[in-house]
């Protein structure tokens, strides 16, 4: 017989096993999902009310009764900004933005930098405040930037507050964004909900590439590389040679890579199967000739909106060298800070905002006014991506200690006799490494290639691959769940 209390706590939060992509009953979640959702594609509001329902259910199975925070959140902008929208004094439209800014960074501030502000307290005026036992809410990083976003647009009058609140409810908690982006703005989802459920060739063979792919990149890719050498030299860098550490940084740079745009991707490609687009994230970021370049093909999201309502509110470039180049660095500086409460991100924001004045400057003093040549191309992207590895250094690094004993090691204990060891070591980290860095090099025009030929394919093609791809990805199945990197920001 079924044991039906068994049955019935796979549909409970597990903590210890929260719903993600790349987990076997989000299968069942999405199949079902995709039936009713395609049952009321005719009915704009029966369909969105559908999405909310398995939205908000989706938040719960990754992340329990923090899913009532996403609802106060959707509830309390949604009001704000019809608020502001219907207000005739600017001085009292200005008042509720801000009173939403303090509600949306209050929520993140608690959640995310309490304990971190009660260990500076501790350190600065030897104090022993205990910290609290504050669990962070999954997604509340980019659900908090949309909220934001949706509420200074409204107030700058770039974008009329919708009516209705189901579909401000589905805009923040639409489950492939949520839990960890692309951050999307409302002026750019909302419109689309009342659109006609069109679905055509070309949505379904690319949404189809990029979910196969995507969960490739993530569980194939990036698992491997993290449970295999990347975790066991970060965790304890002083135990390994320089050439191991090495490896790792470049290593840890293929991780983060598949790991987030996989996630990314295979949030696009669901997407792109209910008629939604949602702007790509990455455009082969460690192809970038300058630090600049990478900030607009890395994290394209979160950069753009860094841009758009931080550094230009800031004064952006309109007052001087000095004062650009100060608030590109405290830009960068809360963009580290965003990502987590540790000095790591503080330093890792850092040295990309010095990076970013620097190119600045170097732009003015050396100006180009020819095309670089082929090699000096090379040389400038060897640059930028050695400095953006290097700068991984710190974000992956548990502590400042640890990433400095990280450095320390590539610079004092390289031994390139050690090799031959190493490789046979490693050899499958790094042919697995290698793929990485073939699938980041993929141009798009060979994607979008590839998916033409896959919009002529027959249904039975489609079953193959997916089989095959989910025979691929049990092979490199763990017992040891990898949790996606971007889950903790």
């Amino acid at each position: 017989m079924v044991d039906t209390s068994k049955l019935l706590d796979q549909f409970l939060y597990d903590p210890q096993n929260p719903l993600l992509f790349n987990n076997g009953f989000f299968v069942f979640f999405f199949a079902s999902f995709l039936l009713l959702y395609y049952c009321f594609r005719e009915n704009v509001k029966a369909r969105t009310y559908v999405a909310c329902l398995f939205s908000l259910y989706f938040f719960y199975k990754a992340s329990g009764y923090f899913v009532v925070l996403v609802i106060f959140s959707a509830i309390f902008d949604y009001v704000l900004s019809n608020l502001i929208y219907r207000q005739r004094s600017q001085s009292k439209k200005k008042a509720l933005l801000i009173l939403s800014i303090v509600v949306n960074v209050g929520l993140l501030f608690y959640f995310k930098y309490t304990n971190f502000f009660i260990g500076v307290c501790n350190d600065l005026f030897k104090a022993h405040f205990n910290p609290l036992n504050i669990l962070l809410p999954v997604g509340i990083s980019f659900y908090t930037f949309e909220n934001l976003s949706y509420t200074i647009d409204v107030y700058k009058g770039e974008f009329k507050p919708i009516r209705r609140f189901d579909e401000y409810l589905l805009f923040l908690s639409f489950f492939p964004k949520l839990v960890m982006g692309p951050i999307v703005r409302a002026k750019d989802f909302i419109p689309q909900l009342s659109k006609p459920y069109y679905v055509s060739t070309e949505d379904f063979s690319k949404g189809f590439y990029l979910i196969v792919v995507g969960l490739f990149k993530k569980l194939v890719i990036s698992d491997y590389i993290t449970l295999n050498f990347v975790n066991y030299i970060f965790d304890d860098p002083s135990r390994y040679t320089g050439l191991e550490c090495l490896f790792a940084m470049y290593g840890y740079a293929i991780v983060i890579y598949c790991d987030f745009s996989g996630y990314s991707d295979v949030a696009i490609g669901m997407a792109r199967w209910l008629g939604i687009r949602i702007p790509s994230n990455f455009n082969l970021p460690y192809q970038s000739k300058n630090i600049t370049e990478f900030w607009r093909r890395w994290h394209i999201s979160l950069s753009n909106w860094l841009r758009d309502y931080i550094y230009i509110p800031l004064g952006g470039n309109r007052k001087g060298k000095i004062r650009a180049y100060s608030n590109q660095f405290a830009t960068m500086l809360i963009g580290g800070f965003w990502h987590g409460a540790s000095w790591n991100f503080i330093i890792w924001g850092a040295l990309h905002g010095g990076a970013l004045a620097f190119h600045k400057q170097w732009q003015q003093l050396f100006p180009s006014k020819k095309p670089i040549g082929y090699l000096q191309n090379a040389l400038w992207i060897f640059i930028t991506l050695n400095w953006v590895c290097f700068c991984w250094i710190f974000f992956k690094s548990a502590t400042i200690d640890q990433s400095f004993a990280f450095i320390k090691q590539i610079f004092t204990k390289f031994d390139v006799s050690v090799f031959p060891v190493f490789f046979s070591h490693y050899k499958n980290v790094l042919a697995i490494t290698l793929l990485g860095v073939a699938m980041h090099s993929t141009p798009a025009s060979l994607i979008d290639k590839l998916c033409i030929r896959l919009q002529t394919a027959k249904l039975t093609t489609y079953i193959i691959i997916f089989v095959l791809s989910v025979f691929i990805y049990m092979q490199f199945k763990s017992a040891e769940p990898v949790m996606p990197i971007y889950l903790q920001f």
